[in-house]
């Protein structure tokens, strides 16, 4: 499964993109998406997705 960023919550802060292990998170259109190919949710990585950890916006990333 992967994970998406809602546009409308996401403020653009940027904190999610470098920690992301597969570098999904990109800068699009002003705000930033996931990959949805090469996100992992961390899985074998880390015990929970590391951009859910660091994003202060609430349900602000989600499953697809």
């Amino acid at each position: 499964m992967a994970l998406k960023i809602v546009r409308d919550i996401c403020t653009a802060c940027g904190d999610c993109e470098p920690i992301c292990p597969t570098q999904s998170i990109t800068p699009f259109k002003g705000v930033f998406k996931i990959a949805a190919d090469t996100c992992t949710e961390c899985e074998g990585e880390f015990d929970n997705p590391k951009c859910l950890e660091v994003c202060m916006e609430d349900d602000c990333i989600v499953p697809v």
